[in-house]
Formats: structure tokens, sequence, C-alpha cells
């Protein structure tokens, strides 16, 4: 008797330990190895992309449609592929050895780029009138690809767990997050910032002036030293289990729901419904979701029968015929997270052109800052990214503030509101462009230089910053506030899930776009075509323009109508010194556009 006491008495203090240990993990020491690797990613992520229209009609002699479509679907595969790192992140791997495969992943596809930069037989002969090219070979092209799949497939381990690995080195419940004087999220977006802009300035300036081999050579000795720093940290950090697929659980819940839907449910009596603490303690760790009143089909998959027990056992259920309250409400939180999802994307595909359209205006326009240097095209986006830059702080700092003194809401605003107020910028953004590809044209046709693709029409590139700064700050308010309702709403074991919906947001984005593009190109005329191949001063950029921004117009009262209806999820925390589940459930009845 007293040496099973004993025993109990060692399992016990070997818990409390634990317990111990596992809160002396974490927190923001760990931040500058975790978030060394992430913004090594964007800075050599933005490196490569910000210029590569550069390098594909410049270098590589592909036609101008050619080449923004392939690189936005590039930038669409490199977003779709977090989802395959999340599956892999949540099931069996964790996000610490996702993270870490990502990154070899990537380092090989950046190597292979570099090489294929610095060796003239992978590469076209140079085209510098830019009238009747030799574009690359398809050995060439097949090169470049294999490449961009390569870091396709290394953002995929990257994206979906950085942001989230790191926050789970702090407390990320409600009552912890309204209690600290700043938000995660914004931070984390501002050192992201710090990288586009070191990569937009020193790496564009490189690449323009030096060579490409040096150009795409730093961010992948950059990306390689970023890898070492993240696993020299590596016992420094909080590493949450993974919970087991969640696409398996989701599927679970769906089968035995269906399997149930003759069943009568119990009339408001929520109770009756399969709870299990046990066998849901690995998926909710900080807390377990309560019942809600929506999309209640779902809720006969909790019904329990005598059929649903493994062997007759009255403790292990079949998880294929029944389900705890806990993952079906999983699975109706990311359906209630969809359609808000999905607004982002008709956004992401309206930005595109940034990245593709704008480079080859600015390359049109007087880029000089004094007689002897001039601003590579390339370059511009770094006013978005000043603008990110200055304007998260000047959030935080004051517009929270003065937000709470209305509404009472530690964070200011809701994380819907902040999306709507990005949502409403990014269209007079898109106007802008829209303007000023109209002052370009005019300026162009009053020196006779509609018909000189190469020339340089004397009209300052400064024209362009608008439209930077609007989509800056639209950034500010949408990007931010999308990732942080992901991260907030989802279930805690989808998290890495979630994160990756940022990123297929993005993803579907660029394909729509390419989509949009492909379809203007095709249709409005061989004579005035909108999107030229070659010589834009004769397209109707603008007229694309309007196009995109009465498309966000609409988007935008879609977005309006889903946050108007919009329930944010029920969920009972846990209390901090007994790890005991408070009595009272923590249940969010706002209406998300009215009350903050």
């Amino acid at each position: 008797m007293e040496k099973k006491m004993s025993e109990n008495g060692d399992q016990e203090e070997n818990k409390q330990d634990e317990v111990v240990q596992l809160k002396q993990l974490g927190g923001v020491k760990t931040m500058p190895f975790i978030l060394a690797n992430e913004v090594c990613d964007r800075f050599a992520a933005s490196g490569f992309h910000a210029n590569m229209i550069t390098y594909l009609t410049q270098v590589l002699n592909l036609p101008l449609v050619e080449a923004s479509n392939t690189l936005t679907n590039f930038a669409g595969t490199s977003s779709f592929t977090p989802l395959i790192g999340a599956f892999i992140a949540d099931s069996f791997a964790g996000r610490f050895w996702t993270i870490i495969a990502g990154s070899i992943i990537y380092i090989l596809g950046m190597i292979t780029i570099t090489i294929s930069a610095t060796m003239p037989d992978l590469r076209p002969p140079p085209c510098p009138t830019q009238e009747n090219c030799t574009s690359a070979t398809k050995t060439q092209l097949w090169v470049l690809y294999t490449a961009l799949l390569l870091t396709s497939l290394g953002t995929g381990g990257i994206r979906p767990c950085v942001v989230t690995f790191a926050a789970d080195q702090f407390e990320m419940t409600k009552s912890k997050t309204e209690s600290r004087s700043w938000n995660f999220f914004n931070w984390y977006y501002f050192c992201m910032a710090v990288a586009s802009l070191l990569a937009l300035t020193v790496v564009v300036y490189i690449q323009d002036n030096v060579g490409w081999g040096w150009g795409l050579g730093i961010p992948t000795i950059a990306m390689a030293l970023s890898l070492v720093v993240f696993v020299l940290g590596s016992s420094l950090y909080k590493k949450v289990k993974p919970g087991g697929s969640p696409f398996v659980r989701v599927t679970q819940v769906i089968v035995a729901a269906v399997r149930k839907r003759k069943i009568v449910l119990p009339q408001n009596d929520s109770t009756a419904l399969y709870r299990n603490k046990e066998l849901d303690a690995n998926i909710s760790t900080n807390g377990r979701l309560l019942h809600s009143n929506q999309f209640k089909c779902l809720d006969r998959a909790a019904v329990v029968s005598q059929s649903d027990m493994k062997d007759g056992s009255s403790n292990e259920p079949n998880l294929w015929r029944l389900a705890t309250v806990h993952r079906v409400e999983e699975l109706k939180t990311m359906i209630r997270m969809l359609p808000i999802w999905a607004a982002a994307i008709l956004l992401v595909a309206s930005h595109s052109h940034i990245g593709s359209f704008t480079i080859v205006q600015a390359r049109s326009m007087d880029r000089h800052l004094s007689p002897e240097f001039q601003i590579p095209p390339a370059t511009m986006p770094i006013f978005t990214t000043l603008t990110v830059l200055t304007f998260l702080p000047l959030y935080e700092r004051l517009f929270v503030p003065f937000a709470r003194s209305f509404t009472k809401n530690p964070a200011g605003i809701t994380c819907l509101q902040r999306m709507g107020i990005g949502f409403g910028i990014s269209i007079f953004a898109t106007v802008a462009s829209a303007l000023v590809e109209i002052r370009r044209k005019s300026v162009a046709r009053d020196f006779n230089l509609l018909d000189k693709p190469a020339e340089i029409i004397p009209i300052s590139v400064f024209w362009l910053v608008p439209q930077y700064f609007l989509h800056g700050l639209a950034e500010v308010f949408m990007a931010v506030g999308h990732l942080e309702f992901l991260y907030d709403q989802s279930p805690e074991s989808m998290r890495s899930t979630a994160a990756a919906l940022y990123w297929i947001a993005i993803a579907m984005g660029s394909y729509v776009s390419t989509l949009v593009v492909s379809l203007v190109h095709k249709y409005s005329g061989e004579r005035g075509n909108w999107l030229p191949d070659r010589n834009l001063n004769r397209g109707r950029l603008e007229n694309y323009y309007w196009l995109v921004t009465g498309l966000q117009v609409v988007n935008f009262f879609y977005y309006v109508t889903c946050a108007w209806f919009y329930k944010y999820k029920p969920v009972c925390e846990l209390s901090e010194d007994d790890d005991e589940e408070e009595e009272a459930a923590i249940v969010d009845k706002r209406k998300p556009l009215l009350d903050a």
C-alpha cells in the first residue's frame, strides 16, 4: 500500500516538474531564432519574386502576358503547398520538424535558381531592343520551373508553421491576449515588412546593377544561415504535440453524421450529446469548444447509440460512428470561417498587378532621383512596405487606444471590422492605378512615344506612389486582420491548417488573376488589346483596372454580408492555476460589424 502511494506521489511530482519545465520554455527569448527563419524566407522570396518580371522579360525574353502568368502561377503554387505542410505538421511531424524539412527543400530550390542565373547556357541571347527577341528554350524554362517547384514545396513547410509555431511560444488565450499591451500579429507582420524592405532595396539593386548571380546568391546564403539559427534555438522552444490529422477528424464527423441522418436530435438539450474530455485532451489543451446551434445536422454525429462503441466497450467509441461535441464544433467552426476567408481571394487577385504590370509601367517612366542614380523598377513596392512599417506601429500606439475609448474593446476594433476597412481602402488603390495609367499614356501621346516601348516617358515614377501607399494601408488592416482572424477563430488543433488557408487564399487569388488576365488578353481584341504582349503604351491597362475595381466593389458587399451574420466560436478556456475548465464559458455574441 505504501509502495503504491509512493509511486502515485512520484508520478504527481514528475507531472508537476513537467508543467514547470513547460512553462519555462517559449516566450520572447525564442523569437530571434524563430522569426529569423521566416524573415529570411520573406527576404529570399521578396528579393527573388519582386524583380522576376524583369528576369523573365529582359533576360529570358518571354512575352509580358506569359511572364505575368508564370509569376502568378508560381505565386499560386507557393501559396497552395502550405496546405500540404499544415497536414504534415498537424498530423504527425509537428511544426518544428516541418519547418526544418521545408527550409532544406527551399534552399535546394534557391541553389538551383542561382545556378541557372549564372550559367550562360541556361538563358537566351541578350535582346536590349526588346524587338524580335529569341525566347528561352524549353530546356532553359524547365530548369527555371524545377527551381520554382522546389522553392514552392519548401515554402509549403515554412509558411503555415512559422507563425503558428511562434504564437505557440506565448499564451494566446482570450484572457491573456486582452491583458497585453501589444498584438503579436502586428509585430510578426512588422518583421516580415522589414525583410521585404531589405529585399526590395539591397537585393533588387544588386540584381539590376551587379548581376543575377549575386542577386539570387545572397538570399540563398541568408536562407541557409536562418536554418542554422533556427536549429540552434531548439532547446528553448515550446513544442506542441500534433493531435492527429484534422482532415481525418473532419471526415469522421461527416461520415458519422451521414450514417445517423435519420436519427432524431434531442430537443433543446445539448447535454445529451456525447462528450469525452480524455479523448479530446490532445486537441483541446487550452479549452473545449462548446455546442452551438448552427449546422444542427452535424450534431447527429454526437448522438450516442449502442453500436457506437468498439467491441461493446463503454469508454472507447468508434470515431467513424460517434464524435464528441468538441470535434463536431471543430468542423462547424471551419465552415463558419470559410465565407469570410473566401472574400480575400478576389482581393489578392486585384493586387497581383503590383508585381507585374506596375513594374513594367515603372520601367517606362522617369526614375531618376539624381542625374547619376535612378530607382530600379522592382524597388517601387518599397513604398508599400514603408507604409506598412510606418502605420503598423501607429495602428497599435495611436489607432487602437483611440478606438478603444469608443468601443471598450481591448483590441480597439474586431478582426472583422479591421478587415472590412482594408477591403474599402483597396478599392481606392485600384482606382488610383487606373487614373495614373491614363496620365502616363497621355504624356506618352504628347511626346509621340506610344510606339516606342523602350523609350523613357518624361513622367515621374512617383506618380505610382499613391497606389502603393493605399495598397500598404489596406495591408495594415486587411492582411494582419485576416491572419489574426484565422488564428483566433480556428480550433487550436487546426491552427497550422488555418495559417495554410491564409496562403491558399493568396494561391487562389493568383490563379483567379491569371484567369482574368488571360481572358482579358484573349477577348479584348488584337487591335487595341487591353494587355498587349510587348508595347504597354498601345494597350488599355486602365480598362483592366476599372474592371478589377468593379469586381472589388462587388466583393466588398459580399464580405460585409458575410461578416454581418458571422458568429464567433464559443469556447470554454482552461484555468491557469488548476488546469480545470472555468464555469463561465467565453461566448462572443457581438455583432461583428457593429460592436467591438
